[in-house]
């Protein structure tokens, strides 16, 4: 054997073993897909199983607002129908607090006025029994 036929047959020998390294590593990372693949399919399949069931949530949270908005629109028809069968009443309440108020300041008015008659009729009695009294001292003289 010639040092070209050893130095070929060494050649051959390091391209197999780089063949076998590379299928070697091919087959490893072969595996490593497959694992990283059934494990996103798992992700996957719970993400799909969680929309299902976030979208079931989501529509029956609709139907209900819905509902909600329903009841809350007709609460408050109902209650603007009561608040306009009992609008006059607080009309009439006012009016009559009117009233009372007017009615009020005139009876100051008029207690004003008779305590002034009263004052000048109680200084015309003592006018009048001072005048009585010097009548009645002159008469005596």
């Amino acid at each position: 054997m010639s040092g070209v036929e050893i130095a070929a047959i060494i050649a051959a020998l390091a391209f197999v073993i780089l063949v076998v390294v590379i299928v070697f590593f091919l087959l490893q990372l072969n595996k490593t897909i497959n694992s990283s693949v059934e494990k996103v399919n798992r992700i996957l399949d719970k993400t799909n199983k969680s929309v299902s069931v976030l979208t079931k949530d989501v529509d029956l949270l609709l139907h209900q607002s819905e509902e909600l908005l329903v009841t809350g629109n007709e609460l408050l028809d109902d209650v603007t129908q009561k608040v306009e069968t009992i609008d006059p009443l607080f009309q009439a309440v006012a009016d009559l607090s009117e009233s009372v108020s007017e009615l009020n300041a005139s009876s100051k008015t008029l207690l004003t006025k008779v305590g002034d008659a009263g004052k000048s009729a109680a200084t015309a009695t003592i006018v009048g029994k001072a005048a009585q009294g010097a009548a009645h001292l002159f008469k005596k003289k």
